[in-house]
């Protein structure tokens, strides 16, 4: 993504934000009390913003509107895809496992696919939160944000949904699955 310009042109702007609109309207459960019109006003004062959301809808994430930050008045997205955003997976956790694998590397890792969106990898909280608003990651899983003193032991971990039960697992974080990938928040 080097070089490319995190702007979006005016069709691709009025494309995501009526992709967002219909989102919004039909999953009024993970946003009660809330309006589209304040949401969108919000967004369309925000190119860098426009452009990390549309990062997510394009690898697969589902963006959408679960709540308000009470503090900063911003609205906080989550991907909502049913299951791991499928252009998120097969990822390791960060830079430090890529570079720590001497073979059969993925093609990237969780924090720098994150960091190149502009979005955060969702805390192990913020997941469970999500998983209060549907039934997430029943057949894959989602790397969380892993905290430094597991990191420092070269693990890392990750959550998803399995008898109707939320579970938070460990793993070296240079492993990497077909079924795994991450899923992200953003503030707008």
């Amino acid at each position: 993504m080097a070089g490319t310009k995190k702007i979006l042109s005016e069709e691709q702007q009025e494309e995501l934000l009526n992709t967002l609109k219909t989102r919004f309207e039909k999953h009024m459960v993970r946003h009660k009390g809330l309006k589209w019109a304040d949401v969108q006003a919000k967004l369309e004062g925000s190119q860098a913003k426009l452009w990390s959301l549309n990062e997510m809808e394009r690898s697969g994430g589902e963006p959408d509107v679960v709540g308000l930050d009470k503090k900063s008045g911003e609205f906080i997205f989550f991907d909502c895809s049913p299951e791991s955003p499928k252009g998120r997976r097969s990822i390791c956790y960060d830079h430090q496992a890529l570079e720590a694998r001497k073979e059969h590397k993925p093609e990237d890792s969780a924090i720098n696919m994150a960091d190149s969106m502009g979005i955060d990898i969702l805390t192990e909280e913020q997941y469970r939160q999500l998983q209060e608003l549907g039934k997430f990651d029943t057949k894959t899983s989602s790397w969380v944000k892993t905290p430094p003193e597991i990191r420092k032991h070269g693990g890392a971990i990750f959550c998803d949904r399995r008898y109707e039960h939320v579970f938070t697992y460990h793993n070296g974080a240079e492993s990497y699955y077909a079924a795994r990938g991450f899923r992200g928040s953003l503030k707008v």
